[in-house]
Parts: structure tokens; sequence; C-alpha cells
């Protein structure tokens, strides 16, 4: 438990020194928010959902990237490769909810028409998914750039895609529009709600195997590494 902390900690110091790419970013949901705040009121609720997804799983972008230097010398240092990706994973999750309360206030208090709770469901799952998710495109594409244009395909396919299609049923951040029914429409029921959690829990279950499977392979120990 104290490494997967002590690598909590180096995660964080790593991501606070992108300070002003990560002002931009954290400032990103806010544009999603009113650009959609008139008349179509709903749509800026999950909008801004999306927007805390994408700047979280981009700051995991940064985190994943980063980690990779250091990373097989704490492995050869005794590191477990879980408390690897765990720790990392725990300092990320620290931020988005550190991301996510002004913007769960802003909605609390600007939009009286919603319901609360659902709205704070809604962004703890978002910032749950995010983080392995950009963990995840980091292991697929090490370099960040290609990194940054799939995870904002993958939102704006989200925001775009009619949610009729199929294909917007498979997209990571599906639960949110789900949720988001239930937080917005007084008449939609509960079941939003449920069938959102369990897209989450699926989502969260495979990005966590590909991250866990990734960090294995990446970090597995050779013969003619190994201390004496």
């Amino acid at each position: 438990m104290n490494r997967t902390l002590t690598v909590s900690e180096m995660a964080l110091r790593e991501i606070v020194r992108r300070r002003s790419v990560l002002v931009l970013l954290a400032l990103l949901p806010l544009a999603f928010y009113y650009a959609r705040r008139g008349e179509a009121y709903w749509q800026s609720v999950r909008f801004v959902s999306l927007g805390v997804g994408f700047t979280l799983s981009t700051a995991a972008l940064f985190a994943g990237s980063a980690a990779r230097a250091i990373e097989p010398r704490l492995r050869l240092s005794g590191y477990a490769t879980h408390q690897l990706y765990l720790g990392r994973l725990v300092a990320l999750w620290f931020v988005g909810l550190v991301l996510s309360v002004p913007y769960t206030l802003l909605i609390r208090f600007d939009l009286n028409e919603v319901r609360q709770g659902p709205v704070m469901l809604m962004f703890v799952l978002t910032v749950t998914v995010a983080a392995p998710l950009g963990l995840a495109v980091s292991a697929l594409l090490p370099r960040e750039l290609e990194g940054m244009l799939v995870l904002l395909t993958v939102v704006m396919m989200q925001m775009l895609l009619d949610p009729e299609l199929a294909v917007a049923h498979v997209l990571p951040f599906w639960f949110s529009r789900e949720i988001g029914v239930y937080a917005i429409e007084s008449a939609a029921g509960p079941d939003h709600v449920v069938d959102g959690c369990v897209h989450a829990a699926i989502t969260l279950a495979l990005l966590l195997t590909v991250v866990a499977v990734s960090s294995t392979i990446r970090l597995r120990r050779r013969p003619h590494l190994a201390m004496a």
C-alpha cells in the first residue's frame, strides 16, 4: 500500500509540472458547458461531463507517457507491476474528483431543473472511466499527439453520433448519456441509471484489463536484467 501511494505521489508531481496545459484543459469543460447552455441546456450537462472526461483522460495520457522512463527502474527496485499502474490511477482519480467539484457546483446553482444526485453520479463514473481510458491509449499509442487525437475523436463521436446508432453504445462514455437522461428528464425512469452503471462497469473492467496486461507485458522481468 505504501508503495502504491508513493507512485501516486510521483504521478501527481508529474501532472502538476504541466501547469499551463492542465489549466487550459481544466477550462475546456466550461467551454463545453456554455456552448449548449442556452435553449439546449439539457445537452450542456452531458457535454460538461464529456469535457471532464476528455481533460482527465488526456492527463492520464501524459502520466502514462511520463511513466515509461521511470517504471522499468522502479520495477527492478522491487515495485510490483500492479502497484505502478494502480498508483497512477489513484492519483488520476483524485485529480478527476477535484476537477469535477466546481462543475458539479456550477450545475447545482445554474440549473435548478435537473436532478443533482444523478449529475454527481455521472461525474464520478466519468472520472472512474476516463483515467484508465487515458492510460490504455497511452499504452497502445506511446506518442502523446496521436493519443490526444484518438481521445478527441472518441469524445467528438460521443457528442455527435446519433444515440440510436449501435456504435454510440459501445463508446466509453455512453453511460453519461443514459444517466444524463435521468438527470434532465423528469419523466425518465431509474432504468437509465441502471443501464448507465452497467455500461460504466463493463467499460471500466475492459480498460483496466488493457492497462494491466499492457503494463505486465512491458514491465515483465528479463533474465539478463535480474539482480544477483
